[in-house]
């Protein structure tokens, strides 16, 4: 990036401190027992594309082609060839929305998500790159191999100070489509709260997204009378925050959600829900197999 950064890229000392805890937590599970002994975090990916041929007893049933299944009326499923090299993407959501969380923010959850990623993509020997993103674009790293470019782009995410900040899911979509020319392994890391369209990127990339979430953010429970700051904009809130309040919130969620899921399904597009209390190295394998 140019070297006019906002200062919302700037790290203070306690980020490093902070940024140096994580990357040896996560450094330990990737290169250690949790995660070293999986060949790659990234099994079954970093394939292209090849044919399509009639489902046979034991096919993976993920890579079966509804739409041409429906068509002919019996199961097809696509047929891949491995290529030499995975290219490893993450692009980060870091909009007013993820300063929040009960357990810890969810802005620093998305830090350790990028560490957990980039030490596996290092272990793999595979390029990592990393995008930020918010109302506008505020960094995207070259591919690197190396360990030294996972600690600077944690430092950078919670160095990150994305409170008033407007969460531009339009444009990051757009964004990360134009920046990341080469087919990639995508990790989209947001809260995913609003209305996000990836079927442009889902053609071009082998999207994964990460939901994050906090349990409070989920299932909040009556709260009286108080007063909320908009962490995406300069508005507030004061008032009363009983059940019938709360009851439309979260009909609310549960239609994005709903939507979302819809959305993932009929592109091919793999998810993961996180919750702040989880270990990310721990939940996101889980989901991944």
């Amino acid at each position: 990036m140019s070297k006019d950064l906002p200062s919302t890229l700037y790290p203070l000392p306690s980020t490093k401190i902070k940024a140096k805890r994580i990357l040896l937590k996560t450094k330990k599970q990737v290169f250690g027992d949790m995660l070293g002994n999986n060949a790659s975090l990234f099994h079954g990916e970093g394939f292209e594309f090849a044919e399509l041929r009639e489902y046979i007893y034991g096919d993976d049933i993920r890579k079966i082609d509804w739409k041409t299944t429906a068509k002919l009326g019996k199961p097809f499923v696509k047929v891949y060839r491995e290529e030499r090299e995975l290219n490893v993407a993450v692009s980060t959501m870091l909009g007013g929305s993820t300063y929040f969380g009960t357990c810890c923010q969810k802005s620093e959850y998305i830090a350790q998500l990028v560490s957990m990623l980039g030490f596996s993509a290092v272990k793999n020997f595979d390029p990592f790159s990393h995008l930020i993103y918010a109302d506008k674009l505020y960094h995207h790293s070259k591919p690197s191999k190396k360990m030294y470019a996972v600690t600077k782009e944690v430092e950078r995410t919670l160095g990150f100070q994305p409170l008033g900040l407007h969460s531009d899911f339009r444009g990051w979509t757009d964004t990360t489509f134009h920046r990341f020319r080469k087919k990639s392994l995508m990790f989209l890391i947001s809260d995913f709260v609003g209305e996000v369209d990836l079927r442009l990127l889902s053609k071009k990339h082998d999207v994964f997204a990460i939901i994050v979430r906090d349990r409070f953010e989920e299932d909040p429970q009556d709260l009286g009378y108080l007063r909320l700051v908009d962490t995406e904009g300069n508005g507030s809130y004061e008032g009363e925050i009983g059940h019938s309040t709360l009851t439309h919130y979260r009909a609310a969620l549960k239609a994005n959600d709903q939507a979302l899921y819809r959305q993932f399904r009929q592109n091919g597009i793999r998810y993961a829900k996180l919750f702040t209390d989880e270990d990310p190295a721990v939940h996101l394998l889980k989901r991944m197999r």
